[in-house]
C-alpha cells in the first residue's frame, strides 16, 4: 500500500463535501508531477485530505477506489476516484508539521505547492499519532 496527500481548497471542495458525496472524481490536476502521482495510485491506497489556502491542515483520510483513467475533459491528464475513509480526530496543521523535526522531509514541507504528493508510511503514521494526541 502507498500513501498520498491530496490538496483541495475547502471553499471549492471540502472534506465535508467528500463525506456528503461518498465518492468523487479527483479532477483538475494540471501539473505533470502531480499527474504522475495520480497514475501511481493503486486501488486501496490511502491519501491525506488536506485543506489548502484556508485552514492549511490535514483533516481526513481518503481511499483510492478507482485507479487512474483519462480525465473526461482532457485525455492528456488523469483522474482517480476517491471516497472518505475517516476524519482525523484532530486536524493537523501545516504549522504543526513544519515544527515537528521528524516531518522536515515530508513533501508537504519540501514541495509545498504540489497538489498530489507521496507520503512515506512513517510520516503517515506520525501524522495519525499526532492527530490522536500520541
Amino acid at each position: 500500500m502507498n500513501y498520498w496527500l491530496m490538496k483541495s481548497e475547502p471553499d471549492v471542495y471540502s472534506w465535508d463535501d467528500l463525506v456528503r458525496d461518498k465518492k468523487t472524481v479527483w479532477e483538475g490536476v494540471r501539473n505533470y508531477q502531480a499527474r504522475n502521482n495520480l497514475k501511481a495510485m493503486k486501488k486501496g491506497d490511502l491519501a491525506f485530505f488536506y485543506h489548502s489556502n484556508e485552514g492549511k491542515a490535514i483533516v481526513g483520510i481518503a481511499k483510492i477506489v478507482k485507479e487512474h483513467y483519462p480525465d473526461p475533459t482532457d485525455n492528456e491528464w488523469s483522474v482517480v476516484d476517491i471516497s472518505p475513509d475517516k476524519k482525523l480526530k484532530t486536524p493537523i496543521t501545516l504549522a504543526q508539521i513544519k515544527s515537528d523535526k521528524r516531518l522536515t522531509d515530508m513533501a508537504l514541507v519540501r514541495v509545498s505547492r504540489l497538489s498530489v504528493q507521496p507520503v512515506k508510511k512513517e510520516e503517515f503514521d506520525m501524522v495519525i499519532a499526532l492527530s490522536e494526541g500520541k
